[in-house]
């Protein structure tokens, strides 16, 4: 076949002569080694990410664990304080107390006013803490809830009703802390 009856293509680089087998190897060895350097790149790089998130992973515990011990301590605190405020409020009052029992030579009128005045104090400290007097007037719908009744009586008033309070109850934060001990209407 004369070099006219060969087609044109034949002189591009796509079509040259056939390739050794040492040039095929040696080429398929380059194409490994360049997909092995792509893949080390690809692992250095996830192994890179893996050691910040593991570091980021690290700072949240330790964060978190150090706001835990903050607030276990805040609460250590809390507990150990919480009655600081409301002890506080109380000094006046024994302040009052003191002073009326250092008077030896006071009159009746003047101790009663001194023990208003006290009791005035003590109430108001009580109230500044949220703890609230329970004390049912008189025809007051009985209440288990914030009552206790200790007898039952006839009366004229409704049954189940409050007739006296023989012990005011108190209550903080709608919590009670003692009930109002009441005698009640008994059923007709």
């Amino acid at each position: 076949m004369s070099q006219e009856n060969q087609p044109a293509d034949n002189a591009s680089p796509e079509h040259s002569a056939p390739v050794s087998p040492e040039e095929a190897m040696a080429a398929a060895a380059v194409a490994e080694a360049e997909a092995i350097n792509a893949l080390s790149h690809e692992v250095a790089t996830l192994k890179a990410q893996n050691a910040d998130l593991a570091e980021q992973f690290l700072r949240a515990k330790a964060e978190a664990e150090n706001t835990r011990r903050r607030a276990e301590e805040e609460i250590s605190k809390s507990r150990k304080f919480a009655v600081e405020s409301f002890a506080e409020s109380l000094l006046p009052v024994a302040d009052s107390l003191e002073a009326g029992l250092a008077i030896t030579e006071a009159t009746r009128e003047q101790l009663r006013e001194g023990s208003e005045a006290t009791l005035k104090q003590l109430k108001s400290a009580l109230e500044r803490h949220r703890v609230l007097e329970i004390n049912p007037a008189s025809s007051t719908k009985f209440d288990p809830h914030q009552h206790q009744a200790i007898s039952m009586v006839p009366a004229a008033q409704e049954p189940n009703t409050v007739v006296s309070v023989l012990q005011k109850g108190y209550s903080i934060a709608d919590r009670v802390l003692r009930p109002a001990l009441v005698t009640v209407t008994a059923p007709k």
